[in-house]
Order: C-alpha cells, then sequence, then structure tokens
C-alpha cells in the first residue's frame, strides 16, 4: 500500500538501509526533492550509492558526493565535473543494456527514486519526462519513492502503477529544464552535412545539442519525417508545428514520434503533455535491434570526441578525462548503416581546444566506442566521409580530406606510416 508523505516530513532514514543502492530517474525527469533530501540525509547513512546516468539540475556536484558514492554510465551534463573531481564511479555500458543489467542485478537496485505526474483517472502514473529504464528499477527494487510532481506532463507511453510506488511524495516544482544551446557558425557548417543525408520520408534520431538542433533547422523544406530517438529537445515542436514530422510514411508506430526521454524546457513539455502523438518506451523498445530494423530511410545523428584514420569512434574520454559515454551511440549506429536507405552519421568539429588538437587523429587517445567495422559517414565542418565499404586506406584517405586544413599534412604523414606497417 502506498504510504503518501510530504517532502517537509520526508524522513529517508527510515527508508533507506545503510549500503543501499540507489537507482534515480535522470535529465529532465530527475527526482530534485528526493535527491535535494539524499544529499542532506545521506551522511547519516553510510555506503549508500546512487546510479544516475544523465543529471542536470546542478544538485550532483562534488561536494554532495559525501553523501553517497555515484556512479552512471558516462560524464554527461554535470557529471562531467564529478569525473574530474575524480568522485564519480563510471560503468561502461550501452543504453540498452542499462536496463537489463538492473534486472539481472548487475546494476543492483535496492531502492528506485523515481519522478511522475499525478495519478489518471484509471490510478496509473505516468512517468512524464524519462522512460528509459525507470520500469526497470521500479521492478528491481525493494523500495519505490515517487515524487509526484503536479508540474510534470502526463505522456503516453509507459505507466507505473499506483500499487508500484511505496512512498508517494508530492510536491509542486518545475521539472529541470534545459534550454537549447546557442548555435555558431561552426555548428551550422557541420550540420548542413548533416542534413544532406537526411530526405523525404526519414526515421531520424538525434540527440540534443548545438549540431542537432542546428540540423533540425534545416529540415524545414522536408515531407513526412519520422522520428524513433532516445532522447527528444525542443526543436522536435517547431518541426511538427511546422508540418515537416508527420511519421506518416514509418512501417510502425505511424503517425507518432517515440523516445525515452523529454530533454528540453516548457515549450516541449506543455507540447508532449496529453498529446497521443509523442511516445515514451523504455529502451527495450527505443534501442531494440528487432524494432530498429523495421524502420526504412532511419537517419541516426550521434557525436564523437575523436575519430582515427580508421573509423574507429571514440565518444568517451580524452586521456584521463571522461567526457562522454557510449549512450546509446552503437545501437543506433548499426541501426542507421543497415537500414533500407538509411545513414548512420557521425558528427564533431575537425579541431578541439581552439584550432590546437585535430579530432581526426592517427590513433585515438581514448576507448573505442564504436568499432570501425559499424562505422557509416563522418561528418565535420569540412565535409563528409562516407566510409561504408571502403578499404583501410581509402577510409584515411577521405578522413584526412575532412580533416581540419591546419593537420592535412601530418595526417597523411601518419596515414603513410601506418599504412606501411599494416593498419
Amino acid at each position: 500500500m502506498t504510504a503518501t508523505v510530504a517532502l517537509a516530513d520526508l524522513d529517508l532514514r527510515t527508508i533507506l538501509r545503510p549500503g543501499d543502492h540507489i537507482v534515480a530517474g535522470q535529465a529532465c525527469g530527475e527526482p530534485t526533492a528526493l535527491i535535494e533530501a539524499l544529499i542532506e540525509q545521506g551522511p547519516e547513512l553510510p555506503d549508500l550509492s546512487l546510479f544516475i546516468a544523465t543529471s542536470f539540475s546542478g544538485l550532483l556536484t562534488p561536494a554532495a558526493a559525501k553523501a553517497f558514492r555515484p556512479v552512471s554510465m558516462g560524464a554527461i551534463g554535470a557529471l562531467r565535473a564529478l569525473a574530474k573531481a575524480n568522485v564519480l564511479d563510471v560503468i561502461p555500458c550501452h543504453v540498452s543494456r542499462v536496463g537489463p543489467m538492473i534486472e539481472a542485478g548487475a546494476i543492483p537496485c535496492d531502492v528506485a527514486f523515481v519522478q511522475v505526474a499525478p495519478a489518471a483517472e484509471d490510478g496509473t502514473h505516468s512517468l512524464g519526462l524519462i522512460s528509459d529504464h525507470v520500469l526497470a528499477a521500479v521492478r528491481a527494487a525493494r523500495v519505490v519513492v515517487a515524487e509526484v510532481n503536479d508540474r510534470v506532463p502526463r505522456t503516453a507511453g509507459v505507466r507505473i502503477a499506483a500499487a508500484e510506488i511505496d512512498y508517494a511524495v508530492p510536491v509542486s516544482r518545475d521539472p529541470v529544464q534545459v534550454p537549447p544551446a546557442p548555435i555558431t557558425e561552426l555548428d551550422e557548417e557541420i550540420a548542413r552535412h548533416v542534413a544532406e543525408f537526411i530526405g523525404d520520408g526519414s526515421v531520424l534520431q538525434v540527440g540534443i545539442g548545438a549540431v542537432p538542433d542546428a540540423v533540425l533547422r534545416l529540415l524545414g523544406d522536408r515531407r513526412d519525417l519520422g522520428v524513433h530517438s532516445g532522447m527528444l529537445g525542443d526543436g522536435l515542436v517547431d518541426l511538427v508545428e511546422a508540418g515537416v514530422i508527420t511519421n506518416a510514411r514509418k512501417r510502425i508506430d505511424a503517425g507518432v514520434s517515440i523516445t525515452g526521454a523529454l530533454i528540453g524546457t516548457d515549450r516541449l513539455y506543455r507540447f508532449a503533455d496529453g498529446n497521443e502523438r509523442i511516445r515514451m518506451c523504455d529502451t527495450a523498445y527505443t534501442h531494440d535491434p528487432a524494432v530498429l530494423a523495421r524502420l526504412d530511410r532511419l537517419v541516426t545523428v550521434n557525436s564523437a570526441v575523436e575519430v582515427d584514420l580508421t573509423g574507429q569512434v571514440n565518444a568517451e574520454q580524452s586521456g584521463a578525462a571522461y567526457l562522454g559515454g557510449s549512450g546509446g551511440q552503437v545501437d543506433f549506429v548499426r541501426a542507421g548503416a543497415r537500414s533500407p536507405g538509411g545513414h548512420a552519421v557521425v558528427a564533431l568539429p575537425a579541431t578541439a581546444r581552439g584550432g590546437t588538437v585535430s579530432r581526426i587523429t592517427a590513433a585515438l587517445a581514448g576507448p573505442v566506442t564504436t568499432a570501425r567495422s559499424d562505422v557509416d559517414v563522418i561528418v565535420t565542418e569540412f565535409g563528409a566521409a562516407e566510409l561504408a565499404g571502403q578499404t583501410l586506406a581509402e577510409r584515411a584517405r577521405r578522413l584526412v580530406a575532412v580533416a581540419h586544413p591546419d593537420f592535412r599534412d601530418d595526417l597523411e604523414r601518419a596515414a603513410s606510416e601506418i599504412q606501411r606497417r599494416g593498419f
């Protein structure tokens, strides 16, 4: 039976046990009231850990880590500061594997912290803004604590029953918001090359950030675009209202945009509230290879830290600095590359650190996130390198061509040396 607890009366010491592993909703579905309580009360309970995939609330600082051990699948959003302070434990894994690993106990979940909308007439709660692995956490947890927020939109898709909630904490506060990033000329240049791969009837998977937003702005003349993506931002609203995104040509989920996370502002949240044209799904659907295989003309757009001359992609780490995560990149790169009429695009600026470092490199400075055997198209502001079906020598030539001109001579020499020794 669900117990309703006022936020002022919430005492986590009566709910949590020493050594508990907590899994919390992420991104704009982060239950901020519960996280604040955990930061305040956690020091009185030893050996707590908190798994959260991303955070944009600003609550998870290195100082907050004194209350519990933060764990994640990468260093995205505010978690980058935790990684830099060496207080974040990172589990390398694909987004699609988080739910199954929670179910199997590989990622332990004693307690689930979730944010939900108020109950509907049938007594179920919409998960609102995040649905990726939340259901897996709810089903695995000994205790489920739900922040019931009357400002969270009731979105279509995954719901949980009131009976699955042990403690309901009513709140009325704005959900976390992530405004669109400022778009630079560089972002626009990259976006123009990406947009060339998106035709009428394409199904899009894009992330959030300046380049994805710039890409979406260039699609106003397309017709009947569809969406099947791990996350969506405010740019979706513009294209739906302009009649560009209709999902009319999708073989599955016709007329509906599929996603696992809404990461944006009130504009997106109001648009999604009660909107049956947007369906929140867990990763067992959004990232499932069998589901993705049924999407024709799927164009996936992902980012990278660096790419080597054979096409290997590092989207996680530069030297000792953890900057991102494997995320859903591999799931969607494989799907886009195999989709009839589709493409898998990995987009990145040609340089970093004020133009002093090439991001097209002879050798990666970090791990291989996406194997060269999976890579399809690499895009920088200097063009697109289509790598599928190309020899290693031809891949190197094409990648040098999209590197910054200041580094091309050195990269050509490196490519010659690598070819002489054998790739």
